[in-house]
């Protein structure tokens, strides 16, 4: 055989052995599915992602970042090890689907027969748990590029036809990595001392220590006409970055809401940017026939919370520090949701429960801390926790130059700063809290499923 016969040879057999090799992955029948089950939700028009999957087109044009972001881990977001513990609404690719995906890029990318593309999920543009009842939108706030943290409190006002329950509130930031954190509470205005609920300005700058109905506040109008204090219930609704909405079954939580009611966003923070934008943000009420039965409770942990951080949370510069902080509950609970928090030189979070018999019961492992996505990760089931148990949670500080986050350059001493903003409200400072929901335990509780219909129709589980 000559050189030239030997050389066709070659590429032939070659090429038989790539043609039998090539896989029939198909974008229509079997990357399609994927990418609607975990990307679409956020990468969509109105979505927070910064571009939409919702197209072929659109996933060949970003074909070569999802395959990087596949093989780092980093997308789809879910910061909680699924080998520690489970929760509602993961969103992690098995290892099936990463395989699919990332065969169907090193192929070619082939479209297949459009006509086998599945339908698109129904998604609410204005909401990530379900179809409001009822919205109410923030006025739009400038935030000034000057690279400082804003702090706001902000009235919401609104008025309904009746008296009636709420079962869950969600807020929704207008523009995705804006806004820091909001805690959020609703006023309750007796309808014979309450004439008018929008009267008073909307929006007050936080530029010196303050509670919410000091006299500095009081061109916000947020007492009734003679001057008593409204019904308060505290912490609403709560956001911090990449969070999404938690609503519990019937029963579970929620309160009641007078017609006339406002929303105070008492600690809105903006944080720093070096560009101006402009922030609308809303928040949207699901209403409920049921009075609440069940009403949530919650426990706080480390930073302005039940139990002190041991060591003190002060990170000198080219160090890394792991602190915990711990406490012994008095009672039986169930735990329906669990929400791990700190800033930009966190690392890893973990946090375990010890039983009065020495049983660890494992809530929380996060082994990449990502400041951007901060679930409430809500148990699939109540979890219950028996009385005399310790709850132990452990965070990990970097406040060295390899740390991509550090906000310093070079690294400097950080710490929980408290000034008139509270404790560790800027993004530069740290904070280390673990925040639990929980109930008194009932009996069965452990039975209960807290997956709702919105998240069953949301998965089609």
């Amino acid at each position: 055989m000559t050189g030239k016969k030997n050389l066709l040879f070659i590429l032939l057999i070659s090429g038989l052995f790539s043609a039998c090799n090539k896989s029939d992955i198909s974008f229509a029948e079997d990357v399609a599915p994927i990418i609607y089950d975990h990307c679409v939700s956020c990468h969509r028009d109105g979505g927070t992602a910064p571009f939409s999957l919702i197209t072929y087109e659109n996933v060949i044009r970003k074909k070569k970042t999802i395959a990087k972001v596949i093989k780092k881990g980093v997308m789809p977001p879910w910061p909680a090890d699924p080998s520690y513990s489970h929760f509602v609404g993961e969103n992690i690719l098995s290892e099936e689907e990463k395989k699919t995906l990332l065969s169907w890029i090193d192929d070619g990318a082939p479209r297949g027969d459009p006509g086998r593309v599945p339908k698109l999920p129904e998604m609410d543009k204005l909401s990530a748990i379900g179809t409001p009842d009822f919205t109410v939108w923030m006025d739009s706030i400038l935030v000034e590029g000057i690279n400082r943290d804003k702090f706001l409190v902000v009235k919401i006002p609104f008025e309904l036809p009746f008296d009636t329950f709420i079962r869950a509130i969600e807020f929704v930031p207008g523009e995705h990595n804006l806004v820091h954190h909001m805690n959020g509470h609703l006023l309750n205005y007796r309808d014979d001392l309450k004439s008018d609920v929008f009267d008073g300005t909307r929006v007050a700058n936080v530029e010196q220590e303050y509670e919410l109905y000091r006299e500095d506040f009081f061109r916000l109008k947020l007492l009734q006409d003679d001057g008593s204090r409204p019904q308060r219930i505290h912490s609403a609704v709560n956001y911090l970055p990449g969070v999404i909405g938690v609503i519990y079954p019937e029963g579970i939580g929620g309160f009641s809401v007078n017609k006339k009611a406002a929303l105070v966003a008492n600690d809105l923070h903006y944080g720093p940017i070096a560009k101006d934008r402009w922030d609308h943000s809303h928040f949207n009420i699901f209403f409920t026939d049921r009075p609440p039965e069940r009403p949530t409770m919650e426990l706080m942990l480390g930073t302005n919370g039940v139990a002190p951080i041991i060591p003190k949370l002060q990170i000198p510069p080219d160090t890394i520090l792991t602190c915990s902080t711990h406490f012994t509950i008095p009672e039986d609970v169930s735990i329906l949701t669990i929400n791990p928090h700190m800033h930009l030189l966190g690392r890893r979070f973990l946090a375990y429960a010890v039983s009065p018999d020495s049983d660890t019961i494992p809530l929380i492992r996060i082994n990449d801390w990502d400041f951007r996505w901060q679930y409430f990760y809500t148990f699939k089931k109540m979890l219950k926790i028996p009385k005399g148990s310790t709850i132990w949670a452990f965070g990990t500080f970097d406040n060295t130059a390899g740390n991509p986050y550090n906000p310093n350059d070079p690294p400097e001493t950080v710490s929980e700063r408290y000034d008139f903003n509270g404790p560790g409200m800027r993004t530069t400072d740290e904070m280390f809290q673990f925040i639990i929901t929980y109930l008194p335990y009932n009996k069965g509780d452990e039975d209960i499923s807290l997956e709702t219909e919105y998240h069953r129709k949301k998965t089609g589980n």
